[in-house]
């Protein structure tokens, strides 16, 4: 009897501990993001202010360089024109890929290197006047004074060279 208790005793101490390393795991993995998601959790967050019409939230989560180089009344006067009057939309849908970690990369080849950024594509997919069509583009984003802020590239592309030859 003395054994069959301290077996019971066992087998229930066992189950709690087993159904607190399960708790721990799942609350570790619900509260605790990586970078990377973070990264991308920032990517959707500007698009969906996009999505939205909401352009002067989007500028704000812009990375300094971006700010100076796109001035705020600016930026929100050429991207509704460029997104949605242009082309007769209303609004879009999107995607985003998963980020991948890049150690040391320029905005430009004149500006400072960042230390970490991370890059994911964007597809943007719209529906106009002059039919559907797609926006894909290259965005990165680093964590900086613990806020993620979205960049761009100005880096000339190889393909924009070859064209510019022709």
């Amino acid at each position: 009897m003395v054994i069959r208790n301290y077996q019971k005793r066992f087998l229930i101490l066992f189950l709690i501990v087993m159904i607190i390393g399960v708790l721990a795991v799942v609350l570790f993995f619900t509260f605790v993001k990586s970078p990377s998601s973070k990264a991308k959790a920032a990517v959707e967050e500007f698009y969906a202010y996009e999505q939205d019409g909401n352009f002067a939230e989007s500028w704000k989560m812009f990375h300094p360089f971006m700010k100076e180089r796109l001035e705020k009344n600016q930026y929100i006067e050429d991207r509704v024109q460029a997104l949605f009057n242009d082309n007769g939309v209303h609004t879009f849908s999107f995607t985003v890929d998963d980020p991948e970690l890049i150690k040391n990369w320029q905005v430009d080849e004149d500006s400072e290197p960042i230390e970490e950024v991370y890059k994911t594509e964007v597809r943007q997919f719209f529906e106009g006047i002059f039919g559907n069509f797609e926006i894909v583009q290259s965005v990165y984003v680093t964590s900086l004074d613990g806020e993620w802020t979205v960049l761009w590239d100005y880096n000339e592309s190889e393909d924009f060279l070859k064209m510019d030859e022709n």
